[in-house]
């Protein structure tokens, strides 16, 4: 019986050193080709998102180990495993193949190692300045994000607005809330954002009692609503869901976008400095940033004022930073 199951495997299957050598090619394919390609599917984006060469090696490594453990699972795996080896080594395929390839495995490990070893030539790296500043505006430097501390104006017309149901929302997110209402049914619009000082502004709205700080949290919710709406849309691919600086994007330029939870970045600088460093991009930083080193859009060309400062405001929301204070002179 065990004599016709062996002819069986040897008629049928490929062995279990080349079934050894054909998993790691496919497992390899699907990381390097087949999840890139799947990734332009499903994200719709125009180019692949590829997978990186750590997060690779560590996969190659954990089917490496699971290889090992089938194969010295029994003496039966294992000698299964060597024959075709052992054959190679004896010449069983022939004199000529076995010369060929001990003389190629050698040259290509040694030409891995060498070229991981050898000194290479490279340009002298340029220093990245965190916070160019020599042709930054002095008159942004007292600017504060109007959106962070609304004023009372503000606060009663959003009130107003509250109480008529006809609360205005910024157009990118105009369509979901629309969209929202139909399915939902809700009773009151701001219910789209289930946060705590909403939720307390809207049962303050229904008894007719609404205080002014209540409103004024309930307003800064609505604001960091948008700004994060925005950021999303705008932001997100290149400083990431955390603004940790480690968006799907962030691999693909030659210095990474900056991370906004390190305390030496946005925290060190005031919101008038952010708002202009917003607004003008890559193309706007001084001689001495090397500005071909950013590739941040100049959003003033596309983005409205509003709409800046709200992003600014989610970025440092998310960030759970707070603006440097300007200094009195």
């Amino acid at each position: 019986m065990r004599e016709a199951e062996t002819m069986a495997k040897r008629k049928f299957g490929i062995g279990r050193f080349w079934s050894i050598v054909l998993t790691l090619l496919i497992i390899y394919g699907l990381i390097k080709w087949v999840i890139p390609a799947a990734s332009r599917y499903i994200t719709t984006l125009p180019f692949p998102l590829p997978v990186p060469g750590t997060l690779t090696f560590m996969y190659m490594v954990l089917t490496l180990i699971s290889l090992f453990m089938l194969v010295t699972f029994s003496d039966t795996h294992m000698n299964e495993f060597l024959r075709p080896v052992k054959k190679f080594l004896r010449g069983g395929y022939g004199k000529i193949p076995r010369a060929v390839i001990l003389v190629i495995i050698p040259v290509v490990v040694g030409w891995q190692v060498y070229d991981v070893t050898v000194p290479k030539v490279e340009l002298p790296s340029s220093l990245r300045i965190q916070h160019p500043s020599s042709n930054f505006p002095k008159k942004f430097e007292p600017l504060a994000n109007p959106f962070s501390n609304p004023s009372e104006a503000d606060v009663t017309a959003f009130v107003e607005e509250a109480k008529d149901g006809e609360v205005t929302f910024i157009p990118q997110v105009t369509a979901d809330i629309e969209r929202w209402e139909e399915e939902i049914g809700p009773d009151h619009v701001l219910e789209f954002i289930p946060t705590a000082p909403m939720k307390k502004f809207l049962a303050e709205l229904v008894d007719d009692k609404v205080a002014p700080e209540t409103a004024k949290a309930a307003l800064l919710e609505k604001n960091l609503f948008e700004g994060r709406a925005l950021y999303a849309m705008n932001c997100r691919p290149c400083h990431g869901d955390s603004v940790a600086g480690d968006g799907p994007m962030a691999d693909g330029f030659k210095l990474r976008p900056i991370n906004f939870t390190d305390n030496g970045t946005i925290e060190t600088i005031v919101e008038g400095y952010t708002f202009w460093r917003v607004a003008n991009g890559g193309p706007g930083l001084p001689t001495e940033a090397t500005p071909w080193d950013s590739a941040m859009p100049e959003w003033k060309l596309s983005l409205t004022e509003e709409e800046r400062w709200k992003i600014i405001l989610a970025e440092y929301d998310l960030a759970q930073k707070t603006p440097r204070i300007p200094e009195s002179h």
